[in-house]
Parts: C-alpha cells; structure tokens; sequence
C-alpha cells in the first residue's frame, strides 16, 4: 500500500513546479497548487490516477489583510489506499474565483456552494452556485474576517433578525445546562432569569 508521502509525490512528478514539495506535519501530507486555474487538472489527475475517490472537505481561510486573501483547501482521501492527501490553492480578493471540482467530486457541489455563501469565493462552472444557509438576496458574506461579530442589522422580518446579536458569545453559541438543546439557545432565554 503506497503512504500518501509516495502519492503527493507522484502528484508531484506529474504537475512539477505547478505543484510545492509535499509538507507533513503529525502525520498529514499537505501540497499547494500554485495556479489556482490548474486546481481542478490536479484533483482530476489525483482521483483518476492516485485512487483518492473521496473529497472529505473543501474549506475556504480568510487571510485577511494579505494578498492572496483567500486559500481554499481540498481534503481527499482514497477508500482503497486509505490514505489522506490536503491540496491549497490561494486567490486574490480581486479575483475571487477558482474552477470548480464539482466535476470531479459531485459532493463538491456542496462544499463549493458552502464557501461561495460564507466566504464569496465563487467557482466557476458550477451546477448552481448558489447560496445554500443565507437567503438569496443576503448582501454579505457571515465568516468573512471583516464581518462583526454582532452581525449585521436586516430588514426582512421572519427570516432573520431585524437588529445586531448579542456580543455575549453571538447568536450560535450555547451554555451547558437546560433541559434541551432549545434551552441552552442563547435567545431562548433572552429576557428571563436563569
């Protein structure tokens, strides 16, 4: 059975400079894809070739306040080789756009469609980018750096708060205790003594 050390390098053989030498660290593989325009070529080569069959995660980092802003990384696995393998590309604020894998992998519908919502990196060529937790029509992007932790005031009733959340650990933070889960939501037990 091949370690995934041996497939980043032949990942690597196959793309050259287009691809950083294989860095591990506690046991994980990670290798950057230096074009992003090449991202999906590369996780093409790594599902048909290397047998990783399985696109466990793909997640979007906002670096704030550096250029590029953006790295997207891609967690693949291979159910045979059992095997972990983490590719990253980065994009430019201005550009904010990658390929899409969804071709690859159909499960990066998902994942893609998760990081346009939260993040704005858009994939070109998808399915139906679309939003996928926030309404359509929300204006802007909730896991951005720059995005405040009271959230943002809105103006469409019913589907969303009209004013800031709480700053005392945000709208999605819970406390231990209660009954249920539905107790321990920060607004259930807004105006009441506990």
């Amino acid at each position: 059975m091949p370690t995934p050390l041996e497939l980043a390098v032949k990942l690597r053989e196959r793309f050259g400079e287009l691809i950083s030498a294989p860095t591990e660290f506690r046991g994980e593989v990670a290798l950057d894809v230096c074009d992003p325009e090449r991202i999906a070529d590369v996780c093409a080569f790594a599902k048909g070739q290397l047998g990783f069959d399985f696109l466990l995660d793909l997640s979007g980092v906002d670096n704030y306040g550096a250029d590029p802003r953006w790295t997207v990384v891609y967690e693949l696995f291979g159910l045979a080789h059992r095997c972990h393998l983490r590719l990253r590309t980065s994009v430019s604020e201005e550009k904010s756009e990658l390929p899409t894998v969804s071709t690859v992998w159909r499960t990066a519908n998902w994942h893609e469609r998760e990081a346009y919502d939260l993040l704005g990196i858009r994939f070109r060529g998808h399915p139906d980018l679309r939003r996928i937790l926030m309404w359509e029509g929300y204006p802007y992007f909730p896991l951005r750096k720059d995005f405040p932790l009271a959230g943002k005031s809105s103006e469409i009733p019913e589907v969303a708060f009209t004013r800031s959340a709480p700053l005392e650990g945000g709208p999605f933070v819970t406390t231990a205790g209660g009954a249920d889960t539905a107790d321990r939501e920060p607004r259930a037990r807004a105006g009441r003594e506990d």
